[in-house]
Parts: C-alpha cells; structure tokens; sequence
C-alpha cells in the first residue's frame, strides 16, 4: 500500500463521513448497561430520536441495520401471506419487496420506471378497488438512496384517507432522515423505519423504527413468530431506559452526540442546508452537460444526486478514475441503472467547502474521463453557493 496524503473523500450516500464530535463520543469506555448511567443515556436518547422523527411515539432501536428495521416492521404488524401495496421507486425499494417475499408476504406491486417517485393516485386507486380490505400494509420509500428520488408521503397517505381504507402506512426514511422534512405523526405513517449511517451521522449499526398506537395494535394480532425483532420486550425495557438484550452502547454515545449537533445546529437549518447543497449540485451537473436521473424537480432529493453518463461510457470505469487519481468515492450505480449513473452524496456533516471539493473531483474527473466539454460545473456551484450564503 502506498501512502495517499489527505483524507479520503467519501461522498457516497451512505455511510457518511462520522464528524470528530462523534468519533470522540464513541471512544468513551463502556458501561454497565444494567446501571444507572446506561439509564440515563438510553432516556435521553430515545427521547432525542422522537425529535428528528416529528412523533410523540416511541422509536424502537435495534443493533442493525436499515434492513433489521424493514423486517421489524412487517413482522411485528403482519401475518404470512397477507397482501402488501409496494412502489418500485428503484433498487433499495426492490429490495424491501424481495424481504417481504422471503417472509411469505404477498407483493401487489405498483411499477415503476426508477425516475419518478410514489405514484399517489395509484395509493388511492388499488386500495379503493380493495373492497374487502386484504391489503393490509401500504410500503412506500422517502428517498430512494439509488435513485436520488423523493416521493410524496403526504400525497400518500391522503390517497389512503380517500380511498376510506384502514391499510397501515409505513415508510423508509434510511437516506432521509435528519436530511430532508419529514413528519411522522402530522403525516399519519404508521410505521416509519431508517439507519444511523445517513443523514445521522454515525457508522452504520443501529436502526430505527418509529411506531404509533395503530401498528402497535397490529402487533399485538400479528401472526409472524420473532424473537430478536418484537417489538414489545423493546418497548417495556426501553421505558426505563434500558434494552433487553446488550446494547451498542458505544453507538448510542455517538447517537446522542450526533442529536446535540443536529439540535444545535437546528433541524430546519440542516434541512435548509441539504437542499441548498443538492440544488448547487445539480446546477453543476448541467454546466457539465450530463443529465439528472430524477425527472421531475418537485422530487429531487436533497441527500444526493444520481448522474446519468453519456451512452457509451461506463460510470463504474468514470468512478474509478475518480478514486485512483483523487482518492473520492462516489456511489455507484445499482440493479438496472447499474454503469449508467454514478451518485453524490451531499448528506450528513457537510458544508460548502466540502461539497466543492467533492465537485472539483467530479469535474477534474470527467476531464480526465475525456469528456472535455464537462467544464463550468464548480463555477455554476460556487456563483450559487455564494450568492445564497446561510447564517
């Protein structure tokens, strides 16, 4: 291995760069997690997670990641083969349909062509023709992480209240959560899954499921035999403070490190800062002449942006000269816009300079690349960044 000086750009969309903040909460020695100071952090905690979440419900932690959460919530409100409404938004809300076929979970599947959100009016149109109420959960994606697609859950949910059908509601918040606005209670989700390697700032290792009192009285008709993902061992240990089982207690210090930074900063300040940084973002990739993989601009996500590469050049060989020659790591493309889109993560402990050292790498890159028209993309960011400078 030869010694790269300066620090490796990480500008996937997930994991996140971990802010020294963070790191230095970690490094604390563990504790007892059946004592008293477990307590009090394990409070605070889940007290400071129902802010980002906009709920006054519980939120569920459990050691995993976003995928431990999307299987909680099916298992915990759902039996075998009852009917489950899903969108195919891109690859990470394909994937939760494949989880919910290996639970024996039957799949009506609104399709989709990855550069559009939820289609809404198909919320209200299958569950309106549902007379006899056998679709019992709704599962939509916020912000679909492969794509750099938002959808519309308020548009959801009123789908659902039109069509009068008492489907639970739940939604994946993994790449916007702590990014983005999102509203759990006022926008009537039910269950509400995400991931602490996002817009939360920390590695990957814990996953959230946010409730109300509609999926817990699911869960307690539920059919599916758990153990590790019940929700109701969680939820009475966790009144006290504590788990059922060990905690991550490290990841928990970073949790409620990460939740003062987020609190000090201001959680409308960070969402207003993700869509300034996504908007210069995009402003640069039309200086270079490429094109947004998200169609429509009322969807664009303000965690990251997916890049559509010319016909006949590989963005998988486009990040790789990227990351030999500037050492930045940018997402690559998954399921069928594999090689066709490359993404950039603007999410999480980010600021202006970061985000124009991460554009100056794409665009030295799309040079090297030989797409030598690929200039004024840094120079589109910056005239924007600067002329909407914040606090």
């Amino acid at each position: 291995m030869t010694y790269k000086s300066g620090r490796h750009f990480l500008q996937i969309p997930g994991p996140t760069n971990v802010p020294e903040r963070v790191l230095l909460a970690m490094a604390r020695p563990t504790i007892d997690h059946r004592g008293p100071d477990f307590a009090e952090l394990g409070l605070s905690v889940l007290a400071g997670i129902k802010g980002v979440f906009k709920t006054e419900h519980p939120v569920v932690i459990f050691p995993a990641s976003g995928t431990g959460a999307w299987e909680a919530a099916l298992v915990n409100t759902l039996s075998p083969g009852d009917k489950v409404l899903m969108f195919e938004t891109g690859q990470f809300a394909t994937l939760w349909k494949s989880l919910a076929e290996n639970l024996g979970l039957e799949i009506d599947l609104v399709p989709g062509d990855w550069r559009t959100g939820v289609d809404a009016a198909a919320g209200e149109d299958r569950p309106t023709a549902d007379a006899g109420h056998t679709i019992k959960a709704v599962c939509a994606v916020h912000n679909e992480t492969s794509t750099g697609v938002t959808s519309d859950i308020a548009a959801v949910r009123a789908a659902m209240d039109a069509a009068s059908h008492p489907a639970l509601l739940m939604v994946d918040t993994i790449s916007s959560l702590a990014c983005m606005d999102y509203r759990h209670d006022e926008w009537g989700v039910d269950v509400t899954v995400s991931g602490s390697q996002k817009g939360l700032m920390l590695p990957p290792g814990l996953s959230f499921t946010a409730v109300n009192p509609k999926s817990l009285a699911a869960a307690e008709a539920s059919g599916f035999r758990k153990s590790y993902w019940r929700w109701a061992e969680m939820l009475s240990a966790n009144e006290k403070g504590f788990f059922p089982y060990t905690p991550a207690t490290n990841l928990l210090y970073g949790l409620k490190e990460a939740l003062d930074m987020l609190n000090e900063e201001g959680l409308d300040y960070v969402f207003a800062r993700h869509a300034r940084h996504g908007e210069a973002t995009r402003r640069a990739v039309r200086a270079w002449g490429l094109e947004l993989w998200c169609a429509n601009e009322a969807e664009y996500s303000s965690s990251l942006t997916a890049v559509l590469m010319p016909d006949g050049r590989d963005a998988d060989d486009f990040r790789k000269v990227v990351l030999d020659n500037f050492d930045m790591s940018l997402g690559s493309g998954l399921g069928r816009v594999a090689g066709k889109v490359f993404r950039i993560g603007h999410l999480g402990d980010f600021n202006d300079l970061t985000l124009g050292g991460t554009l100056v790498g794409v665009e030295m890159g799309l040079r090297l690349f030989g797409l030598d028209n690929a200039g004024g993309g840094v120079d589109a960011a910056m005239d924007y960044l600067t002329g909407t400078r914040m606090r």
